[in-house]
């Protein structure tokens, strides 16, 4: 019990004091606003730099990734095949691909999957 709490202590001691030593020995102590800025090739920014990000891409980019994910996932249900019981197998990947087939049409129903817009 001794030796957990000495541990313990060091733990949160020794990064807490690492931490300290780093922010004293440090060269850039003071903030400046042009370092700070956005840096163009030595010139101004033209626009803002925070620029509005198009929501339809960040969608379009999760459900890529969603689907993405459900291909990793049905990947290894081809070599359990054999190993397993084939009524169980048949009816846990049509479970599956039902919920896939579910979302897709909700994504579909829901206009995200329209590119025109």
């Amino acid at each position: 019990m001794n030796s957990t709490m000495i541990m313990a202590t060091i733990s949160l001691i020794l990064p807490n004091l690492m931490m300290l030593i780093n922010m004293i020995l440090s060269k850039k102590t003071m903030m400046d606003r042009e370092k700070n800025s956005p840096f163009e090739c030595g010139f101004d920014p033209k626009s803002s730099s925070r620029m509005p990000f198009s929501l339809k891409f960040f969608l379009i980019a999760m459900i890529f990734l969603i689907f993405d994910i459900e291909i990793a996932l049905l990947l290894p249900t081809m070599p359990t095949m054999m190993m397993s019981n084939m009524n169980q197998w048949m009816m846990s990947v049509n479970i599956f691909i039902i919920i896939l087939i579910i979302g897709l049409y909700h994504e579909w129903n829901q206009g995200a999957l329209n590119w025109s817009k």
